[in-house]
């Protein structure tokens, strides 16, 4: 298998959207203590990763955009906005529906890193992908088990496949990666 096959395989198994169904399903599961935090988990899974995956393919089927990794930094915005309505309205369900702590701020902390991915990316391309799969092990690591940082190693192969496609600078990578595990401070201030 060649280098780019080998790293479109990566970036597409590993892409948000499979990372956040995974992970917040273990968020909501970890949070709750029991099988009662699955659907949490479901909840924040739709909000924070199927519904913008779902929004990028509609973009795509109007031919908005090539593919699901709008490699042109200018053309995100409205992706951003799609994923800070769905996480916010997903968040005030959760409140509301008296959820576990620890699914509720791992939502918090998905919108305020959003919130930062739009900032960065006015001005600069960040990856995303990288920051998504830095943030599910880091607060799987705090909710659940430190051993989840052994997941790393899951990161580390999609930041290695976003500069493999050239959809990335190791840079552009690198800053994401560190501010998805910086959304693990959620945490410590909750």
């Amino acid at each position: 298998m060649s280098e780019t096959t080998t790293a479109r395989t990566v970036t597409d198994i590993l892409q948000p959207r499979n990372t956040l169904v995974a992970g917040m399903v273990g968020i909501g599961l970890a949070a709750a203590g029991d099988w009662t935090g699955i659907p949490w988990g479901l909840l924040g899974a739709l909000c924070a990763g199927l519904i913008p995956a779902g929004y990028i393919e509609w973009e795509r089927s109007r031919g908005t955009w090539g593919d699901r990794h709008v490699v042109d930094r200018t053309k995100r915005a409205p992706i951003f906005f799609v994923i800070l309505g769905s996480i916010g309205l997903g968040s005030l369900g959760m409140v509301l529906g008296d959820a576990p702590t620890g699914i509720l701020v791992a939502m918090l902390a998905l919108w305020a890193m959003t919130v930062v991915l739009l900032a960065v990316n006015s001005f600069w391309k960040i990856s995303v992908d990288s920051a998504v799969a830095s943030a599910v092990p880091a607060l799987l690591a705090v909710v659940h088990s430190p051993w989840w940082l052994l997941a790393y190693v899951l990161t580390i192969a999609v930041c290695w496949s976003r500069v493999a496609l050239t959809y990335h600078t190791v840079g552009q990578t690198v800053a994401g990666a560190s501010l998805g595990a910086a959304t693990a401070a959620a945490f410590l201030v909750a």
